[in-house]
């Protein structure tokens, strides 16, 4: 076993007295030692229930005949960092994530590997050390949040942030504000939509890493537990039989994550996180992938912010099983690939029906005939943009208005609460990239605010840095190269006609070439806003947003 670098033979004496200090006994050091990198915490409504979920896990790890080993990682709630400094963290904590686990699986050698986590930066952090590592491991969610109801209608924390427009318009009072706010968020689990936390659960699910019902089952149910008891279990064979994660997250898996993802309409933030993951086994996923896929797969499931379904309602209707086997009747999901339960992806889902073909619509009756996301492309972003084209008002999906130009979110933010921005602008929020941020912030309280103004069918917003899984509307996001790599975002003037077209997936800025080439000329980018500490480092490692925000591999 790999453990037995730490706890075999008389050299090991003084190791194995260490975990007899902590109570362990020979039986439990004789067996498989499992780590369990468990990312609890008090302040993510995603994990203040993940310690009791890790009970369950080691639980199950225990009955299959293992020895749990529990340690932690750090965790940031998007939805509060949100608007602030703090966001400009949320992304960068996804590298560090990954760094504590390789460090902790690899000064600890453990046999196996169970990651519990449940939000945004989290899980892929979590998925990348494991393809790092590549030690028998399995992923292991805390489960959506159940909606939550006001006015009779479902709620969510998007609700509430569209919520501060509303207000602002006079839609909403103080009073109706405060009611929405203690009741769209009901309890613990990642927020109720398919926002970034839920479609990087779900996803897991198309990877292979999770046992069925991983991205839906709602993290206040008690089949929550059995999910994470099984788990604990499973892991203990997948030691046994030495199956490895880059023996299930193949380019073939990848490939089905983006089927699914296009046919969830999920976040944008899937388009960093799939590459920067995949890029952990050397597997490189060209953004022209998923225009291909999206090209292909019909958007099958209306999930909040753009839809009226929450996650309760998709696990109801058969969940990512369900939607897996929809897909399989046109041919595009690879059946063949293995996962962590140890059977083929074709196995498991042909006993998994669509319960509910409203939630998950059938291939002839889709919500678009195109997936979720696009790629767009041009001179304005030559490697590429993204938008979740299925949370676009057809009238925005062709679009040409003047810019208006901000240097940060902050002074965006402001515009809009001022009444500043009228129909028909394009909002230009730039240095807000992964290098110029730096840390890529998500635009959520500017594209909420012009949503619950009721702009969003009349404004487009397009930044270097990236939106929330929440956010709906002609938002733009990952404009690559940024501005602080002298993209052509940073060549933008107040007034410049910026053309949209998003069933042709190009954006281009209109102006003469011989404008361009003396702005180039001109152009010195603005300096990172933060010059010190871990986000300072951070700048200077970064790679771009097109190749999912990685870290360079050569310094």
């Amino acid at each position: 076993m790999r453990s037995d670098q730490m706890k075999k033979g008389l050299e090991r004496a003084g190791h194995r007295s260490l975990f007899k200090a902590m109570g362990y006994i020979n039986e439990e050091l004789e067996q498989p030692i499992i780590g369990i990198a468990n990312s609890w915490n008090e302040l993510i409504p995603g994990h203040i229930h993940l310690r009791e979920l890790a009970e369950s896990v080691k639980a199950g790890v225990r009955m299959a005949g293992g020895t749990p080993m529990e340690f932690n990682t750090i965790g940031v709630c998007d939805g509060i960092a949100m608007g602030h400094k703090g966001m400009k963290y949320s992304l960068s904590s996804r590298e560090l994530i990954a760094d504590s686990v390789e460090v902790m699986g690899t000064a600890y050698p453990f046999d196996g590997l169970v990651l519990i986590a449940d939000c945004d930066k989290i899980v892929p952090g979590m998925l990348m050390a494991a393809l790092r590592l590549n030690i028998p491991a399995i992923y292991v969610a805390g489960g959506p949040m159940l909606a939550g109801r006001f006015k009779k209608k479902d709620v969510d924390l998007i609700t509430v942030f569209e919520g501060v427009g509303e207000y602002t318009r006079k839609k909403l009072t103080e009073e109706e504000l405060l009611q929405l706010e203690d009741n769209a968020c009901p309890g613990c689990g990642s927020c109720a939509g398919m926002f970034t936390a839920n479609s990087m659960n779900c996803l897991s699910e198309a990877l292979g890493l999770a046992l069925p019902g991983n991205g839906t089952i709602p993290g206040a149910f008690a089949a929550r537990k059995r999910l994470a008891k099984e788990s604990g279990r499973k892991i203990v064979d997948l030691v046994r039989h030495d199956v490895k994660p880059r023996d299930i997250m193949t380019l073939e898996a990848f490939k089905n994550a983006i089927v699914v993802d296009n046919a969830l309409g999920a976040s944008t933030n899937t388009v960093l996180h799939l590459p920067a993951i995949a890029s952990e086994a050397g597997i490189k996923l060209n953004l022209n992938l998923f225009n291909e896929y999206s090209g292909k797969t019909p958007h099958l499931c209306s999930m909040s912010p753009a839809g009226p379904h929450h996650l309760q309602d998709l696990d109801e209707a058969g969940g990512i099983t369900a939607v897996m086997n929809e897909l399989s009747k046109a041919g595009l999901i690879n059946t063949r690939i293995k996962t962590a339960a140890e059977r083929t992806i074709g196995d498991i889902i042909k006993e998994r029906p669509v319960l509910n073909h409203e939630v998950i619509r059938p291939l002839d009756k889709p919500y678009h005939k195109e997936g979720g996301l696009a790629i767009l492309f041009g001179d304005l972003a030559p490697d590429g943009a993204v938008v979740k084209q299925s949370a676009v008002d057809p009238a925005m999906l062709k679009h040409s208005g003047p810019a208006r130009v901000f240097e940060s979110e902050e002074d965006g933010m402001q515009a809009i609460l001022s009444d500043k921005i009228k129909k028909g602008d394009v909002i230009v929020i730039r240095y807000e990239g992964p290098k110029g941020g730096p840390g890529m912030r998500e635009m959520l309280s500017p594209t909420s605010a012009v949503a619950g103004m009721g702009l969003d069918k009349d404004v487009a917003l397009i930044t270097d840095g990236r939106f929330s899984g929440g956010t709906r509307g002609a938002a733009i996001g990952h404009i690559s190269p940024e501005a602080a790599e002298s993209g052509p975002i940073g060549l933008v003037r107040e007034g410049d006609i910026i053309e949209i077209d998003i069933p042709g997936k190009k954006i281009s800025l209109k102006i003469t070439e011989e404008e361009r080439k003396k702005r180039a000329a001109q152009f010195k980018p603005l300096e990172p806003k933060i010059k010190e500490g871990y986000d300072y480092r951070y700048s200077r490692l970064v790679t771009s947003a097109s190749t999912g925000a990685i870290l360079k591999k050569d310094f």
